[in-house]
């Protein structure tokens, strides 16, 4: 196995994002961002899970004899936005190891889903996933704008628009599911409250599409540099 050329720091947060092999949608009907959301929510715990099948059964039946599962976390979720053929993930470690461990569940069980249901072999995404750690608050308060609304800066087809799920209307609403609570309502705090936050992430947007040409900065290999460029909004 290679070594991270980046080591991935408990108690920081990193800018987490891949794409399928080829450029191929990943998600490609609702179910697959429904089982993609809940590959989240359930992969992010330090116990060993199968299958979400397995899970399931024992949510169900709570008096099959077993250990009750931990409710230790591995990361945060402090933004994100699922695209057709890619995803960006904004994830806090919270414990030791605890990126690295949540993306090997999460890519593996999906991976698994995909090419059962498609009668396929072969991996999906395009190759370990992609990180950059936050280092400070002006990258950080472009990238949450950045990703959360990351829909909008790619030109998606009018019949994949329902392929796309965001971290913009747990935000936007103060309804957070995916995103940590905790995380989510201190952010709106640094922020002074959901308008303040909303027109802040819609600058990001529109400042990213003017000076990219509306180009897919997933496709750019200098996408953090490209981030960490854009003029400070604080």
């Amino acid at each position: 196995m290679s070594i991270r050329r980046q080591p991935l720091i408990t108690g920081e947060m990193y800018h987490i994002y891949n794409r399928g092999v080829d450029k191929r949608d990943i998600f490609t009907d609702k179910n697959d961002i429904y089982r993609f959301i809940e590959s989240i929510k359930e992969f992010n715990r330090e116990d060993k899970i199968n299958s979400l099948a397995n899970l399931r059964k024992l949510k169900s039946n709570p008096q099959i004899g077993v250990e009750p599962l931990s409710g230790e976390s591995l990361v945060e979720v402090v933004g994100y936005c699922l695209n057709p053929n890619h995803f960006h993930l904004i994830l806090k470690q919270v414990s030791d190891n605890g990126i690295s461990k949540f993306m090997h569940k999460l890519s593996g069980g999906y991976t698994s889903y995909f090419n059962i249901k498609n009668t396929r072999s072969g991996v999906l995404f395009q190759g370990r996933f992609k990180s950059q750690l936050i280092a400070n608050d002006n990258y950080f308060n472009k990238l949450i704008g950045y990703v959360n609304k990351n829909y909008l800066i790619h030109n998606i087809p009018e019949n994949k628009s329902d392929l796309v799920f965001s971290g913009d209307f747990e935000y936007e609403n103060n309804k957070f599911n995916i995103i940590s609570k905790k995380e989510g309502k201190r952010i709106l705090e640094i922020f002074r409250g959901i308008n303040k936050f909303k027109k802040h992430c819609d600058e990001i947007v529109s400042i990213v599409r003017e000076e990219r040409g509306k180009k897919s900065l997933l496709e750019d290999e200098n996408l953090n540099v490209v981030i960490e460029s854009l003029p400070d909004r604080g």
